[in-house]
């Protein structure tokens, strides 16, 4: 057989490395995880675990190839009207792909408003194995939290400038909670808090610092900034990330980076959100004021916006814009793929009460209604991915306990 000149060898070459890199970019833009082995075929060796995960020991990203072994144990301190439902769902299918134990309510809280206790804990015992993930909402209390998961759990949370999260506090509880109830409106709530506020009141948490009581934080005796400082500093030992509600796919990709998971295990769409025809987002000057009123929680939000942004530089700006830029092409492919209408729509829009939201407060909160037609795998994974928070968390309570499983409220605070 005549053989072709070295030149053209390596160029027949060229041409066939051009394809396989051709081909594996569009599979990773396409949402197909694989990874580079030596394989001796053109393309990569194709492995994934049930519904969509990577390979464990994966590099965490061909864009950031550093052999790691992905996070198993994971504290989530979901916090309130920050996007936390989104990463509970993240964390949701994380753990179900994987056959992971979570740790989970009686119903759907840890007896919030009060400090967590691991005796609220679904099949907690003393002395039994621990669990894996703690994600639902609780009033953070690190010791209780620490007898129900192992030591090397990694913690994190997310926060939320408080100039729009107690806006989005005012419309969602202001039928619970009677600071807001007696105000009647936010701008009348604004022309004086102190009025309508008192810290006796039951669920009035929800009007003043509300980041600060999630944390498991109290109000300083003393005012000053030492106290205040103290507390950061404590947070900073306690949580090695903390996200940003307003750079929340940034968040998104350092989360990814920290947990050392794969891309599509980030992969996710926006859960419980309002309906942004029927919000009215405050004025400057009201912003400027409910950050004032909440002056704890502007002090915590902008400790963790410094250390969020000192993370952006360690991790690289142009890497992340990359990152990101993925991701979010990733999330638009899938909307396509899952979701009819290819975004969200109002809750009398989904037909099927298993992914249809739950609705509460003053402006409707908005789901995901599934293209028709989809196959078998692809309805496993659009149907995870758009599960509301307090019906996937009835699923994994079926799978840990059996699906006549029920322990009662005992520990409830209530919703």
């Amino acid at each position: 057989m005549k053989l072709l000149p070295q030149c053209c060898r390596l160029r027949v070459l060229g041409a066939a490395l051009a394809v396989c890199m051709t081909i594996g970019f569009t599979l990773q833009l396409l949402g197909v995880p694989f990874q580079q082995r030596g394989s001796p075929d053109c393309l990569p060796h194709l492995r994934s675990l049930p519904g969509g995960g990577a390979e464990e020991g994966a590099p965490s990203s061909p864009l950031s190839p550093r052999p790691c072994q992905p996070r198993r144990h994971i504290v989530f301190l979901k916090t309130h009207k920050t996007g936390s439902s989104t990463i509970v769902n993240l964390l949701h299918r994380f753990g179900e792909t994987r056959g992971l134990r979570f740790a989970l309510p009686p119903r759907y809280q840890f007896g919030y408003p009060y400090p967590f206790q691991a005796q609220w804990v679904k099949g907690y015992r003393p002395a039994g194995p621990s669990f894996d993930i703690l994600c639902h909402h609780m009033r953070f209390n690190l010791p209780e939290v620490q007898k129900v998961m192992p030591s090397d759990s990694f913690y994190f949370s997310i926060v939320r400038d408080p100039g729009s999260l107690a806006e989005s506090a005012f419309s969602y509880y202001r039928g619970v909670a009677s600071a807001f109830r007696r105000a009647g409106s936010l701008a009348r709530f604004l022309e004086a808090p102190e009025r309508f506020y008192d810290p006796a009141e039951r669920s009035n948490h929800y009007a003043h610092n509300l980041l600060w009581f999630d944390f498991g934080l109290v109000p300083p005796a003393t005012p000053g900034p030492e106290a205040v400082r103290a507390a950061l500093a404590w947070l900073d030992r306690t949580f090695p990330l903390v996200l940003l509600t307003e750079h929340f796919d940034e968040s998104l990709v350092l989360l990814r980076e920290a947990l050392c998971w794969a891309e599509e295990d980030v992969d996710a769409f926006r859960h419980n959100e309002r309906n942004p025809r029927a919000v009215r987002p405050p004025d400057p000057a009201q912003a400027a004021k409910l950050r004032a009123w909440n002056a704890l929680d502007w002090e915590l939000y902008a400790h963790f916006n410094r250390s969020f942004w000192g993370r952006v530089e360690a991790f690289g700006p142009a890497r992340l814009r990359a990152e990101v830029a993925r991701l979010q092409e990733r999330r638009r492919a899938l909307a396509e793929r899952c979701l009819q209408g290819g975004g969200p729509v109002e809750a009398a829009g989904i037909p099927d009460e298993r992914i249809r939201p739950f609705q509460f407060g003053q402006a409707p909160i908005l789901g995901y209604a599934l293209r028709p037609g989809l196959g078998p795998a692809e309805q496993q994974l659009c149907t995870r991915m758009v599960t509301p928070e307090l019906q996937y968390k009835d699923r994994l309570d079926a799978r840990q306990f059996g699906a006549n499983s029920s322990e009662g409220a005992a520990g409830e605070g209530g919703r």
